[in-house]
């Protein structure tokens, strides 16, 4: 790997930590004369991302960076490639940056399979009903009400849902598949022969939603995705139908969600909100058939991890004037969350 390349670590300490644990943080440390944020501050404030960017060839990304607008790019000359330890670049990247040569990467592949774990786990979950029976017994409920609860099935033979057939979503259908589901995707991408590898039955999204009885979101937020369950949609569920989110919350109708919920009518579980943090007073944090997690299905050690060898692979792929395997270009991003 050749030395010269100047690379901007844009994280603070405890993420960098966790995307690049030992042995990690040698291989980054080797990775090129590194630029880190000065102790005490914060590299994802405005000012301090720029300075930071000044006199680099790279800059490694995370949450809550700033964007490469074009006041940024005008201070940061050398700037040519941005490596970012997520999946989703939209917030980061933007047309200034293409215009000027700045090339992508993320490690969205590094999560699928913890976000698919975390998923299955949620419909095993909602499928036998665990999230009312901790809740009644937390509340008080004797034994006899606590045990009451709608009907509860095992998930070989049910027939699952998955709309959208991304990273996630095949990670999450070869899980619940090798339980035994039935899996039914909506996926306006996905072709006959890929739904054919994939061991799924292609269909509508409507016919999906009232035929199964587990419905999982893997879909990006694209402009003729955001909303995409509306009442009318969440209507066509059949009752004590169960609805797992863990990709974005803007995906679904968030009063429609919350009415069916209040309703009784159908159980969900969410990883994803509108607001994030989620309001302690928010009427969702009530609700007996909602189970509820912070926005954390990536967030095993694995998942950081892996994210850290594919930043740390394409770097050196970059460095080396290989190609990149995670090269995220303009025209792509019509189709990324």
């Amino acid at each position: 790997m050749q030395s010269a390349l100047t690379v901007a670590v844009a994280l603070p300490a405890a993420l960098r930590d966790m995307f690049f644990p030992a042995p990690l943080d040698q291989r980054l440390a080797a990775a090129g004369r590194l630029v880190l944020p000065p102790p005490g501050t914060d590299p994802r404030d405005p000012e301090s991302f720029a300075r930071l960017l000044a006199d680099v060839d790279a800059v490694v990304t995370g949450w809550g960076c700033p964007p490469l607008t074009a006041s940024v790019l005008d201070g940061a000359p050398r700037l040519r490639l941005l490596a970012h330890t997520g999946a989703s670049v939209r917030p980061y990247v933007t047309a200034d940056g293409f215009a000027r040569g700045v090339r992508v990467t993320q490690a969205g592949a590094a999560m699928a399979h913890a976000v698919g774990e975390q998923a299955l786990a949620l419909t095993l979950a909602l499928l036998h009903r665990l999230h009312r029976f901790d809740h009644a017994l937390r509340a008080g409920a004797e034994w006899t009400a606590a045990k009451a609860a709608p009907s509860r099935y095992e998930l070989r033979g049910s027939p699952v849902g998955v709309v959208g057939a991304s990273r996630t979503g095949c990670a999450y259908i070869a899980l619940v598949r090798a339980l035994g589901a039935e899996v039914r995707c909506a996926d306006p991408y996905l072709s006959e022969p890929a739904a054919a590898e994939l061991g799924v039955t292609r269909t509508g999204l409507d016919e999906l939603l009232r035929g199964c009885r587990v419905v999982s979101l893997h879909a990006p937020v694209l402009p003729d995705t955001v909303g995409l369950l509306g009442a009318r949609e969440l209507a066509l569920l059949p009752d004590s139908a169960l609805l797992v989110n863990t990709a974005r919350s803007a995906l679904v109708d968030g009063a429609a969600l919350l009415a069916e919920l209040e309703s009784g009518r159908i159980d969900a579980a969410l990883d994803v909100f509108d607001e994030e943090p989620l309001p302690v007073t928010h009427p969702l944090r009530g609700l007996p058939n909602v189970l509820l997690t912070p926005h954390e299905a990536a967030g095993t050690q694995e998942s950081r991890r892996r994210a850290g060898e594919i930043v740390l692979a394409e770097l050196g792929r970059f460095s080396s004037g290989a190609p990149l395997e995670h090269e995220v270009t303009e025209p792509m991003l019509a189709r990324m969350g």
